[in-house]
């Protein structure tokens, strides 16, 4: 680990980096450090529990409660939208888009966090349906199954179907049903007009005149999260889901391979898979599990070696691309020993 803290010290020194990389084995820490600031206006440090908004990564939360619902018998991988959604105003979707297609992005539904419409409204945005106006007419742009083509709505699809068929509110029966068993205590979907204490703030590069200035995200983030991300971690925390979901303490052993294993090759040349919420990617002869996460001043990343035993955590606080390099780096140093 000497070779990955002399390189996050360069990029810190730089002003390259700024968040927490945690690296593990069986559970175990072999680095964990925190860089950069939470906060530059207020001058405070990021720390190793240091809650960062995880973006896509919330996708896994999402997939493994689906699977729950299922392995219990409440529903199935199989079941088309309208089942458990019966008032969904597209009929196409409620009768062509089946929970396999919207957890593998192969929907041909489309996103809505990057939309014009999306931002108008964000204020709003506080429970699942507060986002179907935002693509609940929106036609398929293509037949469902035919290709893999990422989509933030199937997410948000299926945070609404886990309400219906569990009759509670998505936010609560996640913590119910994955963050306290995995003992998270510091993960949640925090609303912005709330203090929380111990979060870091988003910053995202702008060019003003000739001077490169960091901007807060906070104008471009909902006002709450949703199933398909923006909500809030810590770095310990995601060691605890990773480990959790191995120790199958959320899930059957079987239950867990059927998430995990790649099933949508993400194009015709990709080694990458989707699964349910998860990539499954081999890397130079070893298989990694893993999902991340961007948007405008975040960057994160969860990687599940599982043939290895590792777990790495990369969370920033800075743009996109900024965590990638730190992940790029440490997959090369782990599946190259």
């Amino acid at each position: 680990m000497k070779q990955l803290g002399a390189y996050l010290e360069k990029l810190a020194a730089a002003d390259l980096f700024s968040g927490v990389v945690l690296v593990a084995r069986d559970a175990k820490s072999t680095f964990q450090k925190a860089y950069g600031l939470a906060s530059r206006a207020y001058n405070v440090p990021n720390k190793i529990d240091t809650k960062f908004n995880v973006a896509s990564i919330n996708k896994m939360f999402t997939g493994v409660v689906v699977a729950q619902l299922a392995e219990n018998g409440r529903l199935s991988f199989d079941d088309p939208v309208g089942k458990h959604l019966p008032d969904y105003p597209n009929k196409d979707v409620a009768e062509k888009v089946t929970l396999h297609h919207l957890l593998t992005h192969t929907s041909g539904l489309g996103d809505c966090l990057d939309n014009l419409r999306y931002l108008p409204v964000r204020e709003k945005t506080r429970r699942v349906r507060d986002y179907f106006p935002l693509f609940e007419k929106d036609p398929l742009t293509f037949e469902p199954g035919a290709r893999y083509e990422y989509s933030n709505v199937g997410y948000i699809l299926l945070g609404a179907v886990i309400e219906k068929v569990s009759g509670q509110d998505y936010f609560a029966y996640m913590s119910e049903r994955v963050f306290e068993p995995a003992g998270m205590a510091d993960t949640g979907f925090y609303e912005l007009d709330q203090d929380t204490p111990g979060i870091a703030t988003g910053y995202e590069p702008k060019l003003v005149g000739n001077q490169l200035t960091m901007l807060n995200n906070t104008h471009r983030l909902p006002m709450k999260g949703c199933p398909a991300g923006l909500g809030y971690s810590t770095a310990p925390d995601l060691l605890r889901f990773d480990q959790a979901l191995r120790a199958h303490k959320l899930l059957s052993r079987k239950s867990t391979e059927t998430l995990l294993a790649g099933k949508v090759k993400l194009g015709p040349e990709a080694a990458a898979k989707y699964a349910y919420g998860f990539f499954d990617e081999p890397v130079h002869g070893r298989r990694i599990v893993h999902h991340g996460g961007g948007f405008a001043g975040i960057d994160t990343q969860l990687d599940m070696y599982l043939d290895q035993g590792y777990t790495v955590v990369v969370l920033t606080n800075r743009p996109w691309v900024t965590g990638q390099r730190v992940k790029d780096r440490i997959r090369e140093l782990l599946t190259r020993e």
